[in-house]
């Protein structure tokens, strides 16, 4: 069972992902924005980070990049709604551009609860191994 910050502008989203980590064992807390993540992280004792990339105020990448300076050693998912496959569209692709950032996994919006479950596993089993390889 891991700590487990949600930090997404969209209520629906943190509430789902909430409620899909909490019945796979977790304990969630969620936070609206970038600024009140930090907050939370600061305060709290967290295992580990879902970030949306796109909100207003400090966004994703900020969020990360502070979370980086603070929290080296804390993984970090980036989830975003964007979509990056648009015929036509020339825009970065900023899950990719994410993860060369820091963040340790990424997911594209929409995804099923078993994907969020899946990378939140994967990156607490990458994070428990680099501790133990550490000491």
């Amino acid at each position: 069972m891991a700590n487990v910050l949600v930090v997404d502008d969209d209520p629906a989203v943190r509430t789902t992902i909430r409620l899909v980590l909490e019945r796979a064992g977790h304990r969630v807390s969620v936070a609206p924005d970038g600024r009140a993540g930090l907050a939370a992280l600061a305060a709290g004792d967290i295992d580990l980070m879902v970030v949306d990339l796109f909100m207003p105020g400090m966004d994703g990448i900020e969020t990360l990049r502070a979370v980086r300076k603070h929290r080296a050693d804390l993984p970090v998912i980036v989830i975003s709604g964007t979509s990056l496959d648009a015929p036509g569209l020339a825009a970065p692709d900023f899950l990719a551009m994410a993860v060369k950032l820091g963040a340790v996994g990424s997911l594209q919006k929409p995804f099923k609860p078993r994907d969020i479950v899946g990378a939140v596993e994967a990156c607490l089993g990458r994070a428990t191994t680099a501790r133990r390889a550490a000491t």
